[in-house]
């Protein structure tokens, strides 16, 4: 990959910046220097020629499991307690850091051709995930799945493991990669490991990213356990806070979403992964209109089975217009939002990404409308992007200023090595567990 230290954008309609009118934008190093229709080209490093192409800020996935782009396909058409208990959960016994590292690979460069450019991710393994992020150019918050199951010894591990990342890779590799908390959920973690999650993230400054309500059986049985639904219960412990970020949320009550708004709880919505396992439908427009930030999320593609953020948005959209009968439910202008900047507000990363202005970091993408689901073009390019387009349409990508794909070739990742060392692994794995 070539290091520019300028680069000029031309030609391009940037949304949201009079979208039809073609302008430039200028990059300096890692960031957003300039933007508007006289910029000079001369004594910069490298231009491109967007004409046809619409400039919008990096896509924000806010819940991933990266490396179970290994487990594609694995297990399809069943309930989640059975997908995880049956076949994700053994399989994944058998993995190991060089396993993770490639498929965490795979994962970024379905992100990076759909458009993706930050990622929040919690699995295992992670600092070989923190590796393949370095080694890829992307943005990525990190976090140790932590689940103890009651078990002190157990508990004192993960937490080790989590605490472990966080020293040795928060806010490295040009700061790209940041490390957050993992709890699984309230039903695989124990009381004791949330409530000292609740105490690291106050005394680390970092966020909590954790699983909630995400099926019926989950919401059923910590009420068994609990007298309590899951948002009530963590509420009554004193997990919730601005810095949680909760994946799912699909099985809640309006108390629930009081809770929610009451602590300001950041909400990961992942609508095929929810569809997939037939886990139900997340009020999503309801939060909305409580100013809840709302952003999306892919899950893994164990359960998707894709990375593409962009086809997740016309889900997404379409899944609260037929749940509320409401056409004008979740538009696309709000849906680009959850996103792009609402994902930024859900990792703390608002002042840095997920929107194109001067002074924030270069998180970029152009979308090609030379595309035959792209004609004709539309004046409300938000309407395309959603409700046409799809990954394939991403012609570049750019995080920090470098440039990882360009006319939809990678520039950072050699594509065919990598596809052929996931399938390698996966045919060791099918081995191991056979």
């Amino acid at each position: 990959m070539d290091d520019y230290s300028t680069i000029l954008i031309k030609n391009a309609r940037i949304l949201g910046k009079n979208e039809n009118i073609p302008q430039s934008l200028l990059i300096k190093n890692d960031k957003i220097e300039d933007i508007g229709s006289n910029i000079s080209q001369y004594n910069v490093d490298k231009i491109i020629d967007a004409k046809n192409k619409i400039l919008m800020p990096g896509l924000i996935n806010t819940h991933t499991h990266i490396s179970m782009t290994l487990f594609r396909g694995l297990a399809d058409d069943m309930s989640l307690n059975t997908w995880l208990n049956d076949y994700i959960w053994p399989t994944e016994s058998y993995l190991n850091g060089e396993y993770c590292y490639i498929g965490a690979l795979l994962g970024i460069v379905e992100l990076i051709k759909s458009g993706t450019t930050t990622f929040n991710d919690m699995y295992f393994y992670m600092e070989d995930i923190a590796n393949a992020v370095d080694d890829s150019g992307i943005r990525a918050c990190l976090s140790y799945g932590m689940i103890d199951f009651a078990d002190s010894q157990k508990r004192e591990d993960q937490i080790k493991k989590n605490l472990e990342l966080f020293k040795t890779c928060n806010n490295t590799v040009n700061d790209r990669i940041k490390v957050f908390l993992g709890p699984h959920a309230p039903y695989t973690a124990s009381k004791e490991l949330l409530m000292k999650t609740r105490q690291l993230a106050d005394k680390l400054n970092t966020k909590i990213h954790i699983h909630i309500s995400e099926t019926k059986k989950e919401v059923d049985d910590i009420i068994n356990q609990t007298g309590l639904r899951p948002f009530e219960y963590l509420d009554s412990i004193g997990f919730l806070g601005p810095d949680v970020i909760a994946a799912h949320a699909v099985w809640l009550n309006d108390e629930e979403i009081k809770i929610i708004k009451k602590h300001n709880v950041k909400i990961s919505h992942n609508p095929c992964s929810n569809m997939k396992l037939a886990s139900g439908i997340s009020p999503v427009y309801k939060m909305i209109n409580e100013n809840i930030c709302v952003s999306i999320g892919t899950d893994g593609a164990s359960s998707n089975n894709n990375l593409d953020l962009i086809e997740e948005m016309k889900t997404a959209s379409l899944l609260q217009k037929v749940n509320t009968l409401n056409p004008k439910a979740l538009n696309a202008c709000k849906t680009i939002e959850m996103a792009t900047i609402n994902g930024a507000y859900t990792l703390g990363l608002e002042n840095e990404i997920g929107s194109i202005e001067i002074g924030k970091k270069a998180d970029i993408i152009l979308i090609d409308t030379e595309n035959v689901n792209m004609v004709p073009d539309s004046n409300y390019l938000e309407s395309n992007i959603v409700y046409a387009a799809n990954g394939s349409n991403v012609d570049t990508t750019i995080c920090n200023g470098k440039i990882l794909m360009e006319n939809k070739k990678l520039l950072t990742l050699d594509e065919s090595y990598i596809y052929k060392q996931a399938r390698a692994a996966i045919e060791e794995l099918k081995n191991l567990k056979d």
